[in-house]
């Protein structure tokens, strides 16, 4: 009775060991990292790893279809302003970018916007490459809650040849409000 408790012993402590140690050797890889987790990694890469961007808004374009001709003589469509930014290319040659810009508006006040672009890119001819993207970003302007910072999502176009760019993004809108195109340069140190 004694020696069938001990080999019972070491039969059941050998078939819990079994799964344990198989279970270790076929264990799956951790998880990928959660959708956050990918936000902090993408921004801190680009940050440590980005090179220096100048940024010098041309042209916002106020649709004709959305405005009166009295509120579009009244508009500013040449928005002075400049912007810095950290950009880095990944393995793919996608662009990630952190960005602080700020410009007159519409209305001639200064506009500030801080955030994170993405662009993917497309061979056109020679180092010419033509891109599409998005931001995520905050904006704050003096006639929307006075300077609150305001979130946003708007897509991105591109055209890239070597260091420099030309960017723009549509901000959608009815009636006497968005439909706005907005273009600017850039250019990487």
């Amino acid at each position: 009775m004694r020696i069938l408790s001990t080999t019972g012993r070491l039969l059941l402590a050998g078939s819990l060991a079994l799964p344990l140690g198989s279970a270790r050797a076929d264990a799956p890889e951790a998880p990928a990292p959660g959708f956050f987790n990918r936000v902090q990694q993408r921004v801190e890469s680009t940050w440590r790893d980005g090179q220096t961007e100048l940024y010098v808004p041309l042209h916002t374009r106020h649709m004709r279809w959305a405005y009166t001709r009295e509120q579009i003589d009244g508009y500013n469509e040449t928005p002075l302003g400049l912007g810095l930014g950290r950009g880095r290319y990944d393995a793919n040659g996608d662009w990630h970018g952190l960005y602080v810009m700020g410009f007159q508006d519409s209305h001639f006040k200064p506009e500030y916007m801080f955030g994170y672009g993405y662009k993917t890119y497309w061979p056109v001819s020679g180092a010419l490459k033509a891109g599409l993207g998005y931001t995520a970003f905050l904006t704050t302007r003096s006639d929307i809650a006075h300077y609150t910072p305001i979130p946003g999502i708007l897509p991105i176009a591109s055209l890239e040849y070597e260091r420099f760019s030309l960017d723009a993004t549509y901000v959608p809108g009815g009636k006497g409000n968005g439909n706005i195109l907005f273009i600017w340069s850039k250019v990487r140190f």
